[in-house]
């Protein structure tokens, strides 16, 4: 749910301005309204640039600690300046010399690529050579390319011959006419390059070990300047937030406080005889957002940020948005062999990993939803377990709702019918936050419109749907609906717009022709917005015959082997053929219900979003 919010609008004197600020940020509950939209200074300027500084020099220790090995051995560091500030500066430096290095050792690298088919080359001699008035050529050809004359007429003499190609040198006064590359070799010798890199290489792991140092002696040092930092950015913001008034006399503050913990901040304001304002917000105010949601519905926030954060007029929704998309992530993976691997690698961050613990735990609701859909779908790795002749799967396998079942619903596989259905529960719990969203803004009366048809929808498909299904309704039933639905109809054409009746005769009119809009509307867009439900099926059933055509493949490609040697091309090709079907489910299980969440769903519920975060102004 959206925490509610009250407004506090401050006046304070310039002499009590500075004493104020530290007072509020003590408290720590207030969000400082930006009322200079994008104003800076030259100190906020520096504290982001600090800070951006700061990020990558705690890369560049988080690289160094996960990728190299700290040495047994104290690592001596030569930091001058202990200093946050200082010790950037260290790692900073040491991070353009290890570049500076690598640079080199690039060169290098390329020099003793070019020199190895020729081996140590004695340049001193060839110079001598070359005195003489020849002058020695380096070429490489294809060894089956290189011909016998180069060597009478042209002294050809290979120096590295090998079944693809042939590395020679030639002597003469001119340019040979030769049909080779020719190749222009560093004037150094190879043992020298060699050398040359074994001390470069002594030299960047001498730099990794120094980083790894700093990390492991410095690392605290970094964070806490870090974090003075942070808060100098915080407090300039702050202090390019207010208004002045009365030649800067006065100082006029506007900030948001949770409703319930503003005690603390009453408490100060009043026995410091500060004058505030505390009020609800008004309507088009940009007020700051809080979310609270059990613990459940949390997990899967960093998903809805992916869209937006709710706005203040929103519904909150993510206790809804929740379970929908842990669905139909289940119903596009469709295998419950896949589940359980996602459930275990979740499990493993979670022990493993305890700063990812709350991703750990999103991946396990994922993957037991997998578990469960791929059971119900009958589907495990690819194996159609509905059609397998185990004795212990045959008692279930009439229960189970996959395509190799004969055709039960209106000759529609049942999971493509029970995907269109999930799509009208969601749509219509949509329509009925709209009404929701409605009545908290505006009253009840506005909401009365969308409510009539979630009422009129829900009812039409009761009348007509049920009966197809085999489930007879007494007259009296169908008598209730069709009262219920003509009910409806009255609220949809007559009460879809209840503020344009302050002028009745065109109230009537824009609300009768609104309902025949908002009836084309529905009437046009509610069946697209149901096919799109059909992916859920569509993807479960695509992965589902991926993963038996990749069974296949290994069965019948290594069916000729002895199972001696058979095991291992079998394997190869499961993991091979699974992986790529794991990696391409994955995917489509991720983007597919966030689509329907974010289109679908949120356009039927009117979610807005462009909520602001709410951030206090406090130490961190």
């Amino acid at each position: 749910m959206i925490q509610n919010m009250k407004k506090l609008t401050f006046l304070v004197t310039a002499k009590e301005y500075e004493s104020f600020l530290t007072a509020i940020r003590n408290i720590g509950v207030v969000h400082i309204e930006e009322l200079q939209k994008g104003a800076t200074s030259d100190e906020l300027q520096a504290a982001l640039d600090l800070d951006t500084r700061f990020k990558n020099v705690m890369k560049e220790l988080d690289y160094a600690r996960e990728a190299y090995e700290p040495t047994d051995e104290k690592v001596a560091l030569d930091i001058s300046d202990k200093t946050p500030q200082g010790i950037m500066r260290y790692v900073e430096d040491l991070s353009a010399e290890e570049l500076s290095l690598r640079h080199q050792l690039d060169a290098v690298e390329k020099g003793i690529e070019a020199l190895e088919p020729w081996g140590d080359i004695d340049w001193d001699k060839l110079s001598l050579i070359e005195a003489q008035g020849y002058r020695a050529n380096f070429y490489v050809c294809a060894s089956k390319l290189f011909k016998p004359e180069w060597r009478d007429k042209y002294f050809a003499t290979p120096v590295n011959s090998g079944a693809k190609d042939t590395y020679f040198v030639t002597f003469s006064a001119d340019t040979p006419d030769i049909t080779a590359e020719q190749l222009s070799l560093p004037v150094k010798k190879l043992s020298s390059y060699q050398a040359e890199q074994d001390e470069l290489e002594a030299k960047i792991a001498d730099a990794h070990n120094r980083m790894v140092a700093v990390d492991a002696q410095y690392r605290d040092t970094l964070l806490k300047g870090q974090m003075a930092n942070e808060n100098d950015i915080s407090l300039s913001r702050v202090h390019l937030s207010h208004e002045s008034l009365a030649d800067d006399a006065v100082r006029l503050l506007v900030g948001w406080v949770p409703e319930g913990k503003d005690a603390d901040v009453v408490n100060y304001l009043d026995t410091n005889h500060v004058y505030y304002e505390l009020t609800a917000p008004d309507f088009d105010d940009n007020v700051p957002i809080q979310i609270h949601n059990n613990k459940f519905s949390s997990l899967f926030e960093p998903i809805l940020r992916m869209y937006s954060l709710p706005n203040y007029h929103d519904i909150d929704p993510l206790p809804m948005f929740a379970p929908f998309f842990m669905l139909f992530f289940g119903l596009c993976m469709g295998d419950a062999g896949y589940g359980a691997i996602i459930l275990a690698i979740s499990i493993a961050v979670c022990v493993m990993k305890p700063a990812l613990k709350n991703y750990g735990l999103l991946g396990v609701c994922l993957g037991g939803m997998t578990i469960i859909c791929g059971l119900i779908t009958g589907t495990f790795f690819g194996i159609d377990l509905a059609t397998v002749d185990w004795d212990w799967i045959r008692p279930l396998q009439p229960y189970f709702l996959n395509d190799s079942k004969k055709d039960s619903f209106f000759g529609y596989s049942p999971m493509m019918v029970i995907s269109v259905i999930i799509g009208l529960i969601q749509v219509l719990l949509g329509m009925t936050m709209a009404g929701c969203k409605a009545v908290k803004n505006y009253g009840f009366i506005y909401g009365v419109g969308k409510f009539s048809w979630v009422t009129a929808l829900l009812s039409a498909t009761i009348l007509f749907g049920l009966p197809m299904f085999g489930v007879e309704l007494s007259t009296v039933v169908q008598y209730i609906l069709y009262g219920i639905i003509a009910l409806s109809v009255v609220g949809i054409f007559f009460l879809n717009s209840p503020g344009a009746y302050k002028k009745p005769v065109l109230g009537a009119a824009k609300n009768i022709g609104g309902g025949i809009w908002a009836t084309y509307g529905m009437a046009t867009g509610l069946l697209g917005d149901l096919l799109s439900y059909i992916r859920l099926f569509a993807l479960g059933l695509t992965g589902g015959v991926l993963g038996s055509v990749f069974n296949s493949l290994a069965t019948d490609m290594t069916a000729s082997l002895d199972w001696s040697i058979r095991w291992l091309p079998f394997i190869i090709i499961l993991l091979f053929g699974h992986g790529i079907n794991f990696a391409l489910c994955m995917i489509s299980s991720f983007v597919h219900p966030m689509r329907l969440t974010f289109v679908e769903y949120f356009k039927n519920a009117e979610f807005e979003g462009g909520g602001l975060e709410y951030q206090p102004f406090r130490e961190k």
